[in-house]
């Protein structure tokens, strides 16, 4: 028997997906994170699920894992010591970067910039030069740049990024650079990365920022990885280990290690896979997705049961070209921190957070400052007593939670329940921010999508985020805490190809671009060889960033090869002034421009059915009401609702609000004036009464 593992670290608890490959048996386990090394958290998760499902962790054969260590690095300022080899006159390139400043108007009085991932005392420059075209104007000066690497290696740097002027075009320049630094053994043992490879794009400051980026990541992310498969490999030795990318597919562990620059975005990605997965087979294709963990939420629009897409990712203020799902971030969840400032006497929660470590105050693990989950306990949303992740060591504690919001009710001059009811409101406010930049921000009626709401956190607000953009009906999935490594564990392996190519239709054709196109899939499908995968399960998608002649922005557009073999280049262009209405109520009547190509190459995902549950009548039996009196604070006033065990909920059960329903990682609230009907695969949809 073969198993397939799914695994989730996230910023306060590790989920873990077990799926049978032959029967689709599935199980699951949450264990704590362990931040200071994630693989201990990770091995910790593995011999609990193994253990329920009454394996032997050597039936595992391959293990599919989101992970955040590639992000941490960045946020911390954790990563490496990165040298930068550009070109002669362009030294400072990070330090000019672009001249956008975060914040509102005058938010350039407040801003301080970071300070480059790579700086400038650890530059040299290459005398050398290429034509827009990929001409050499100047031939590399070996003998200089290898004196200046000699010098550059007394400084102990631990990862190299070579980024020289117009190399999309033509890389010859920048793989001399590194055929010298391995030849003449100049930085042993340091690796490094090359712009060409990390992102062969126009646009100079992008390119060396993101493969900068990837330098500075890539001993972190390599280190992690290496003890992960050094772990498995003691279990069994043929384990696969495949790691999650931004873009929502899989990437083998050494395209991991090489280029970590792709995992910015791991794990909000498997979040959005996994919400996909199960909403398909519930008949939902159309989502807002909403994924509240311990430390921030994610939340991201799905159209047609396809992720949006973008051609950037963010981390902090760092900003790089990687593919990855069109994932928004607050730091809005379960850990964050509410206070009230002294010169404002106002209420604010976030973006601080108990993290894992000490955690919210009702889990009795230290915590003393007043979260969103002692907020949500005070109110009675989480019962007292709830065992988190069916452990009896992370018990809730409801006396403790109202110890830690009194500050709080004392500093607004509320009664303790009042204090409780607006830190929960206004962390939905600033949820439902995030979910306005993925939907009316990109020209989408929110009213047209379902919302669908998991992560530990997320079941308890969704019902009042699904109120406030109006999205009906809100879907809670079984599983919802565990739901981001269901994703890991039903997506597929894949990787792109993209080069720089500028060109107004007029100046090109369709055999031209076909060309193009069909040798970027061929570049991307070696990825998919070394990994085994049979030629006859692949897909591949084609997309192109796309502008009218002499705007700077561009729009990324997805169309069928075959379209563009038999309308030609009309069958892109059609498709971007669409999108171009979309997004700004308008269109033009000019001449049109390609500015890069992109080919997508996927393997086949594992086909796993969602299990079903049992037919039930309207109303749920009464061996599933935990408690018919239990009292809550709610819309201001005590309010009696009934606390569900979801394991007991059958197909068509409905449960009127107020309500809770408790499951094993996550716990659901239902609003007075809604119900949640209960699908045939056990989702919980829940509406506004009629």
């Amino acid at each position: 028997m073969s198993y397939r593992l799914g695994v989730d670290v996230g910023g306060t608890f590790t989920d873990l997906l077990l799926v049978n490959e032959k029967t689709g048996a599935l199980h699951t386990a949450k264990v704590p994170s362990t931040p200071d090394d994630s693989s201990r958290g990770v091995f910790n998760g593995i011999n609990k699920v193994c253990e329920k499902a009454s394996i032997e962790p050597s039936e595992i054969t391959s293990v599919m894992h989101g992970t955040t260590v590639a992000t941490n690095t960045i946020l911390t300022g954790t990563g490496a010591k990165v040298g930068l080899i550009t070109t002669k006159g362009y030294r400072q390139v990070l330090q000019i970067a672009r001249s956008f400043v975060p914040g509102g108007l005058g938010g350039w009085v407040i801003y301080n910039k970071s300070d480059p991932l790579a700086p400038l005392a650890l530059t040299i420059e290459a005398d050398e030069r290429m034509s827009s075209k990929g001409e050499i104007i100047s031939n590399l000066k070996v003998g200089q740049l290898t004196k200046d690497i000699k010098e550059l290696s007394k400084k102990v740097i631990e990862a190299i990024t070579v980024s020289l002027i117009n190399s999309f075009v033509n890389d010859k320049h920048e793989k001399e650079i590194r055929a010298q630094i391995r030849k003449k053994k100049l930085l042993p043992n340091v690796p490094v990365s090359l712009s060409s490879e990390v992102v062969p794009e126009m646009q100079e400051y992008e390119r060396t920022i993101t493969t900068v980026a990837n330098s500075y990541v890539r001993p972190r992310v390599a280190e992690y990885v290496k003890n992960l498969q050094n772990g498995l490999k003691k279990m069994r030795k043929d384990i696969k280990l495949q790691i999650l990318r931004s873009d929502g597919g899989l990437a083998s562990a050494k395209a991991s290690s090489d280029s970590p620059v792709n995992l910015l975005m791991s794990g909000p990605a498997g979040g959005v896979s996994g919400a996909i997965w199960i909403a398909k087979q519930a008949g939902y294709e159309n989502l807002l997705t909403f994924d509240m963990g311990g430390t921030s939420t994610d939340v991201s629009l799905v159209k047609d049961g396809v992720a949006e897409q973008s051609r950037e990712t963010s981390v902090g203020d760092v900003t790089v070209r990687a593919s990855s799902v069109d994932v928004r971030t607050v730091g809005a969840g379960g850990g964050s921190i509410a206070h009230v400032p002294e010169l404002t006497g106002a209420l604010r929660v976030g973006p601080q957070s108990a993290g894992a470590e000490p955690g919210p105050a009702a889990y009795n693990k230290g915590g003393t400052e007043p979260t969103v989950t002692d907020a949500n306990v005070v109110l009675g949303y989480m019962p007292s007593g709830v065992e988190l992740g069916g452990d009896s060591d992370w018990k809730i504690r409801k006396d403790l939670a109202q110890d830690s919001v009194k500050p709080v009710a004392k500093a607004l001059g509320l009664s303790v329940n009042k204090a409780a009811e607006g830190i929960i409101d206004i962390v939905n406010e600033t949820m439902y921010g995030a979910l306005r930049l993925v939907s009316v921000e990109k020209g989408y009626d929110p009213r047209e999508f379902a919302l669908i709401g998991f992560g530990g956190a997320g079941p308890l607000h969704a019902n009042a985020l699904g109120k406030l953009v109006n999205s009906w009906p809100v879907i809670i999935p079984p599983g919802p805490g565990v739901l981001c490594a269901y994703g890991d564990v039903t997506t597929n392996i894949q990787d792109e190809s993209s080069m720089s190519f500028i060109r107004k239709f007029k100046d090109t054709n369709k055999q031209e671009v076909v060309k193009i196109f069909t040798d970027l899939e061929k570049k991307a499908s070696k990825t998919l060889d070394a990994e085994g995968s049979p030629k006859k399960n692949r897909t591949t998608s084609f997309q192109v960033d796309i502008r009218y002649h002499g705007q700077g922005l561009t729009i990324t557009v997805d169309f069928e090869l075959s379209d563009l073999k038999k309308k030609g280049l009309s069958a892109i262009g059609d498709k971007f002034d669409v999108q171009h209405e979309q997004l700004f109520t308008f269109s033009l009547d000019a001449e049109k421009e390609l500015v890069n190509l992109r080919a997508v190459v996927k393997d086949k995902a594992l086909s796993i059915k969602a299990p079903s549950v049992g037919r039930g009548s309207k109303e749920p039996t009464k061996k599933s009401i935990i408690d018919d009196n239990a009292e809550v604070f709610m819309e201001g006033k005590k309010q009696i609702a009934k606390i569900y065990r979801r394991s007991l909920l059958k197909q068509g059960n409905v449960v009127q609000g107020p309500a809770i329903v408790t499951e094993m990682d996550s716990t659901t609230l239902i609003l007075s004036g809604h119900n949640g009907k209960v699908d045939k695969f056990g989702n919980i949809l829940i509406n506004p009464d009629a």
